[in-house]
């Protein structure tokens, strides 16, 4: 058995962040792959290491670690010399742990609602209203998200709300970007909290929403130096991206270019 195993999905926001974290570190580990479509996170196996239902999961040493952002802050705890992603100032600490907080309360659940209702949605409209509603019945976590979607998407009031937080998120971005001098969160170094907001700016550039910082250049200069990382390459293999998965995104984003 190795000693670290990942278990997650290639399109996964969450599981993006552990993957970054785990290859910025040079940790091996075995990663299972999870069809989220064909329910594979609901089957009693993987429910046994993740009773949510969700991914990821790390599992260590035969022991569940839960909730990307706390898998995130546990490799660092266990190793903080190799490649370290958090400061050493218990104040810098704070504000890093304040900074992603507000990532997983703001721009990451609003990048969902896009996210489905231009990729997913498509695989619920295939299905009958009861084959839908026992999906919906059958998510510990996301019962009541895909419920307000419907089978016919989110409404547009919804998906305005959704990119009203995540202009918001965006212009908070820009300026900690701007206060901390740059080119990171945190200033000169990478951060977890950078990790934390990578995979949402990523799939907002992925689905065409990449205007939302067209007046803060910081934001791409730093999107650019985390495509430079190595970490990077690693963890967005192909199929990682929905414009991978989903052709007709692709051809949105052409048309839109």
């Amino acid at each position: 058995m190795s000693e670290y195993e990942l278990y997650n999905a290639p399109q996964s926001t969450c599981s993006q962040r552990v993957r970054y974290t785990l290859h910025a570190k040079g940790l091996r580990f075995v990663e299972h792959k999870l069809d989220l479509f064909r329910g594979d996170q609901l089957k009693p196996d993987y429910l046994a290491i993740n009773p949510n239902g969700v991914v990821p999961a790390l599992v260590h040493n035969g022991t569940s670690v839960l909730d990307s952002s706390v898998i995130m802050e546990y490799l660092e705890d266990i190793h903080p010399e190799v490649a370290p992603l958090r400061p050493s100032d218990p104040l810098k600490v704070a504000e890093m742990r304040a900074k992603m907080r507000y990532i997983d309360e703001v721009p990451t659940p609003a990048v969902r609602v896009p996210s489905y209702n231009l990729a997913f949605l498509p695989h619920y409209q295939a299905m009958t209203e009861e084959e839908f509603l026992a999906v919906c019945e059958s998510k510990p976590l996301r019962r009541e998200f895909l419920l307000k979607m419907g089978r016919t998407g989110f409404p547009k009031a919804e998906m305005d709300e959704a990119l009203g937080r995540l202009q918001r998120g965006v212009g908070r971005f820009a300026r900690w970007l701007d206060e901390s001098g740059g080119p990171f969160v945190l200033g000169r170094t990478l951060s977890l909290a950078d990790i934390a907001i990578m995979p949402v700016i990523v799939r907002m550039d992925d689905i065409n929403l990449g205007y939302l910082w067209a007046s803060s250049p910081a934001v791409g200069r730093w999107l650019d130096l985390i495509r430079e990382t190595d970490a990077f390459a690693a963890t967005y293999y192909h199929g990682s991206l929905l414009t991978e998965k989903y052709p007709h995104l692709q051809s949105l984003k052409t048309t839109a270019a």
